[in-house]
């Protein structure tokens, strides 16, 4: 049938109107399409290329203290030098005692004056007691006279508390070595005037030794405190001491760049000299650095835990996959536990994404990882 309306035919526009409906429910449908095949990028964990790393470091002393004298005066000796070992008790330096010895002369001389002071006090006060008995001074004389007796009486104890003093100043005079050790360092000479407090000698302390290294900022995520390394003089090659990561700063040095670590080692004490240079093997399996994922890969979880999101191979849709991070690092986190070898993990972006969701997983050129 043929439909017409005043004179002309509807057919046309009728048509044009279906193929219209038909072309905005096609584009209706391919926004749908794209959000449920979003694509994502996604990288594999990073392997290991070698078995172990290594970092340049030198031994020191597990406890080291800065010596100073608590008075200050002119250093007249010097007994020891940098790299002799002493005794605890031992003199290291001594000041110039002249002006020390005369204080305590003096606090002598001052409580020796207060005491007589309260000699006479006293006989004072026996003596006014007894005329007040018999009624020949008054009441508020022999109050003067038990005042003047009580302040003699705190004379005295502040010119001993001086004495006290000036003996104790006069005493430490000399430096002594508050345990068996070796002098790493002297900052001081004969002749020199000192304070108190000034640094003398740096004393480092028989025992335990450990190993100072440097370790660049895109590796620390790998070591942590409480990992075991080695170390091997550069003296003894091939001779390895266990190790145990004592500390690592959470600084970095503004100059190189690099987290200074600690590491006590398990030697005997002769086996390793102090400032001897040295190296620290790590193990990458025991760094938690067999694997690692970019840092943007992680999502906090709600019980302090971390997890990344994996893509299916088989679905084509992600997993929330909670895992076990190591220390951070600038770019990337070792990964001890959660992932496999071969996964591919949502690089970036995960915080826009949900488990379950239908996504393309792409590389960094755009290309699609699974077929």
């Amino acid at each position: 049938m043929r439909i017409t309306g005043s004179g002309r035919s509807y057919a046309p526009t009728i048509a044009i109107a279906l193929l219209l409906a038909a072309a905005l429910a096609g584009c209706s449908s391919e926004p749908q399409d794209a959000q449920a095949a979003r694509p994502v990028l996604v990288t594999q964990p990073r392997e290991a290329g070698e078995a172990s790393r290594s970092f340049a470091g030198d031994i020191r002393a597990r406890e080291e203290s800065t010596l100073s004298f608590q008075v200050g005066g002119q250093l007249v000796q010097r007994h020891v030098d940098a790299g002799d070992h002493v005794q605890r008790g031992q003199v290291l330096a001594t000041l110039d005692a002249d002006d020390l010895d005369a204080r305590a002369r003096a606090a002598r001389a001052e409580l020796a004056a207060a005491q007589a002071e309260l000699g006479r006090a006293r006989a004072d006060q026996v003596r006014y007691s007894a005329l007040a008995d018999q009624q020949l001074v008054s009441r508020s004389a022999m109050d003067a006279q038990d005042a003047a007796a009580t302040a003699a009486q705190g004379r005295v104890d502040a010119a001993r508390a001086q004495l006290e003093v000036a003996g104790n100043q006069a005493s430490r005079s000399q430096l002594r070595a508050p345990v068996d050790g070796v002098v790493a360092a002297r900052h001081a000479e004969a002749g020199q005037v000192v304070s108190a407090g000034q640094p003398v000698f740096t004393l480092a302390a028989d025992g335990a030794r450990e190993v100072v290294f440097a370790i660049p900022e895109g590796e620390v995520g790998g070591i942590q405190p409480g990992l075991a390394v080695e170390v091997e003089a550069w003296a003894e090659p091939g001779a390895r001491w266990p190790a145990v990561v004592r500390e690592v700063s959470p600084l970095a040095d503004p100059a190189s760049r690099t987290f200074q670590a600690r590491a006590e080692v398990e030697a005997p004490a002769d086996a390793l000299e102090l400032g001897q240079s040295a190296r620290v093997f790590v193990d990458r399996d025991s760094a938690g650095g067999g694997m690692s994922v970019p840092l943007a890969a992680l999502q906090e979880q709600g019980d302090g835990g971390f997890a990344v999101f994996v893509l299916d191979p088989e679905q084509s849709t992600l997993r929330l996959q909670p895992v076990e991070v190591g220390r951070f690092g600038s770019e990337r986190v070792p990964v001890s536990a959660g992932l496999e070898r071969g996964d591919w993990v949502v690089a970036a972006g995960g915080h826009l994404l949900r488990e379950g969701q239908q996504v393309v997983g792409v590389d960094r050129q755009n290309r699609p990882v699974l077929d």
